[in-house]
C-alpha cells in the first residue's frame, strides 16, 4: 500500500473526502515526524510504537569486492507492533 492508497482507504472509512483524508494522513505524518526529531516515541495503542535508536559505526564488508568498509554511525527509526498486530499478523483474516 502506498500513501494515495492509504488516503483512499482513510476517505472510505472515515467517510471524508479524498482531500480531507489527505490532509489527515499529512497531518499524521507531520506530528510523527516532529516527535520523532525531537526524540520521543509515538505510541499507538492496538497498534504499535515508533521509536528511534542511535547505531554504532562498525566495519562491513563490501560483498562485491570482499574488502572492508567502515559503516558510519546511525540514527534509525524503528516500529516495534503491538500485541494485538503481532497476534494478528499470526492468524491473518480476511480484512473487513
Amino acid at each position: 500500500m502506498n500513501k494515495s492508497d492509504l488516503v483512499e482507504q482513510v476517505a472510505k472509512k472515515a467517510n471524508l473526502t479524498k482531500k480531507d483524508a489527505e490532509t489527515a494522513v499529512e497531518a499524521f505524518f507531520a506530528i510523527t515526524e516532529k516527535a520523532l526529531a525531537k526524540g520521543e516515541p509515538v505510541k499507538i495503542s492496538g497498534f504499535g510504537a515508533f521509536g528511534i535508536r542511535h547505531r554504532k559505526g562498525r566495519v562491513g564488508v563490501n560483498p562485491t569486492t570482499h574488502k572492508k568498509i567502515q559503516i558510519p554511525a546511525a540514527t534509525v527509526v524503528v516500529f516495534k507492533p503491538s500485541k494485538n498486530l503481532k497476534q494478528l499478523l499470526k492468524s491473518p483474516k480476511k480484512a473487513k
